[in-house]
């Protein structure tokens, strides 16, 4: 039977930070545009304020199993449905501290997206990065799943088109929100 993609499994791998984000932070990001689940397209390097965007491998599909029979396996891979719930249910709590944009981003296709976001009831749009033009150009860090190349999990806070803190890995997924919410409260105001 496959697994519910919202609920996360009690021994979920954690990931382990391999250094491949630690180029970003201070990063002016590049200008590539993006497609949006609300039908626009956004590069996040032109974006004035504060933006959250959070890169993610995929995000499951209901009744279906996950990309590859050992996903649950990859640390890092699962989470993406949760993680996206999380950014939903705090997205009114970091407008509130000041960020003007939340975004999500995948190498799934737009139309996927749309479907997704709708699925989800997000309050902000995903962005799709198929042929990962601006992942490559960030060098955001991915891996190889079911013959398919992911985003690994990560967060960025963007100011004006250029990354102030990175979290990576994110673990656990579905707190991932909340980790930037205690970032703004702390040290990042």
């Amino acid at each position: 039977m496959p697994s519910n993609p919202d609920v996360l499994p009690a021994d979920l791998p954690a990931p382990i930070d391999d250094g491949a984000a630690d180029h970003l932070r201070g990063m002016r990001l590049p200008d590539v545009a993006l497609t949006a689940t609300d039908g626009g397209t956004v590069s996040l390097a032109r974006l004035t304020g504060r933006t959250v965007a959070y890169a993610y491998p995929r995000t499951g599909e209901p009744g279906k199993p996950g990309l590859t029979p050992d996903w649950d396996a990859i640390p890092g891979a699962r989470g993406c449905t949760p993680q996206a719930c999380d950014f939903r249910d705090h997205h009114a709590e970091l407008t509130a501290k000041g960020v003007a944009q939340v975004y999500g981003l995948s190498t799934q296709t737009g139309a996927y997206q749309r479907e997704a976001a709708e699925r989800l009831r997000l309050s902000f749009p995903l962005l799709a990065d198929p042929h990962r033009a601006f992942a490559m150009a960030a060098r955001l860090p991915v891996f190889e799943a079911g013959g398919q190349v992911l985003l690994r999990r990560l967060t960025l806070v963007i100011d004006d088109g250029v990354v102030t803190q990175v979290f990576y890995p994110v673990f656990p997924p579905d707190r991932s929100a909340r980790q930037v919410l205690d970032w703004l409260d702390g040290t990042g105001a």
